[in-house]
């Protein structure tokens, strides 16, 4: 263990002496925000390599705008709402859905559960909350076609399902060009292989290193870029070989391409991406929420004071936020990335890296 902390440490004093600077590195996984901070992974780190929270909570990258949808849509009597816990307490622009619970709104552990509601509500429209990334794209995909070989009309997705290679892409493009390396996500690339990031290496021109999730590995991972910074060079590498491969998941990648396919969406932070975001395919389109309530696709309006955006592109760190630890904290959060368990917002307060408010330490 100590050995690979001091190796590690001497690639990050060899990157940033070969690059003259502090070197910014971004982690674009929750689970890796949360694991850095619950282990205090930054103090192990000389003080010239700077860790930026990305993209990469589902929950916090949905917009407003789709957040009020489904507000909108828990408070119809013909609709039934299935979603995971993690956005119950999400804010909208008029509440969140915690207050519908027990009526429109049901707490659901899989995308099964879902289309079970289905089965055993007809009166009502079940509408599946369907976030996250391509590693639960190919549960939701699996659902849809059993909905439609069991000619279950009352089931439909709201698909909030996005592609983080676009956003990773975005972020360089548009939003901050200091980063100069990605720890990618463990989960993702379990489903598109580590593969799937060379186009940020070739483009961009800067290392991609998939890394698990237990403190060593997300250390080991961080040596690796540093090892490539040091060296001038830009790879695509996986310290996950355990579960990752370069390919990925082929089964996963054909279930989520005959169900979806890729669109124009918005992320909170980055505005509308090019081909970042998933939806269903004309076959399937009896099960699109969004056709089936003529709703379209809007950003929405942060709440006021609200820098979760920002927090997202790594351009300031929570606490710069002036909600941050007084009108915003876990039991009154104002933004996603306080309500989510992989926020930023929520780990810098539970974790205690930077200022807090006192409660956060009962």
């Amino acid at each position: 263990m100590l050995e690979t902390i001091y190796k590690t440490q001497s690639l990050i004093n060899a990157a940033c002496k070969a690059m003259g600077r502090q070197i910014n590195i971004m982690e674009v996984c929750g689970t890796h925000t949360v694991s850095i901070f619950r282990a205090g992974i930054k103090t192990t780190f000389p003080k010239t390599l700077k860790l930026l929270s990305g993209p990469g909570c589902p929950v916090c990258v949905t917009t407003q705008g789709y957040i009020d949808t489904v507000l909108q849509l828990a408070q119809r009597k013909d609709c039934l709402i299935a979603t995971y816990g993690d956005m119950i307490r999400v804010p909208g622009s008029n509440g969140s859905l915690e207050k519908h619970i027990g009526g429109n709104v049901k707490v659901i552990l899989s995308s099964e559960d879902a289309l079970q509601s289905a089965r055993d509500n007809p009166d009502k429209t079940v509408v599946f909350v369907a976030i996250g990334f391509e590693t639960t794209a190919p549960s939701t995909a699996v659902v849809v076609k059993e909905a439609a070989k069991e000619g279950i009309d009352n089931f439909c997705i709201l698909s909030g399902h996005k592609v983080i290679v676009p956003a990773m892409a975005a972020l360089l493009s548009e939003k901050n060009h200091k980063i100069d390396a990605f720890l990618c996500p463990g989960h993702v690339a379990v489903i598109t292989g580590f593969g799937a990031f060379g186009e940020i290496a070739e483009r961009f021109n800067r290392p991609c290193v998939v890394a698990g999730f237990e403190p060593m590995q997300i250390i080991e991972g961080v040596g690796e870029i540093c090892r490539q910074l040091a060296a001038g060079v830009a790879e695509i590498k996986s310290v996950y070989s355990a579960v990752v491969t370069e390919k990925g998941n082929i089964t996963a990648q054909k279930i989520i391409n005959e169900c979806f396919e890729p669109a124009d969406g918005y992320w909170r932070g980055l505005g509308k991406i090019e081909k970042s975001t998933l939806k269903l395919k004309d076959k399937y389109s009896q099960f699109d929420a969004h056709k089936r309530f003529n709703i379209s696709e809007k950003l929405g309006k942060e709440p006021k004071g609200c820098r979760c955006g920002e927090v997202l592109c790594g351009l300031i760190e929570p606490p710069e936020c002036g909600l941050f630890g007084k009108s915003c904290s876990l039991q009154e959060p104002v933004g996603p990335c306080m309500v989510s368990s992989e926020g930023a917002c929520a780990a810098w307060f539970k974790y205690g890296q930077g200022p807090r408010n006192k409660t956060s330490e009962q």
